[in-house]
């Protein structure tokens, strides 16, 4: 078993150790029970091995070659701004 350390806002612990207190359960006991339970209800869906691919963009289709990003850039920014 690991021991980790966790952060509850000051309401929340009231009520976790209460409930605890309630049911002659530890906290740490309610904490395992909880994640368990929240783990069954949003399981992780399997990735079957080989079947995975890499995420496809569309681009949009729009081709601008490297070299003139920095002008095209250029002229947008001047395009913008507003006269003085």
């Amino acid at each position: 078993m690991v021991r980790t350390q966790i952060q509850l806002p000051d309401r929340l612990y009231r009520q976790a150790k209460a409930f605890a207190a309630d049911h002659e359960l530890s906290l740490a006991e309610i904490t395992r029970r909880g994640l368990e339970l929240f783990l069954a209800r949003y399981p992780q869906p399997p990735v079957p091995l080989g079947q995975w691919r890499l995420p496809c963009v569309d681009g949009g289709g729009i081709k601008v070659p490297l070299e003139q990003l920095g002008e095209i850039a250029a002229a947008e920014e001047s395009g913008r701004s507003l006269p003085l």
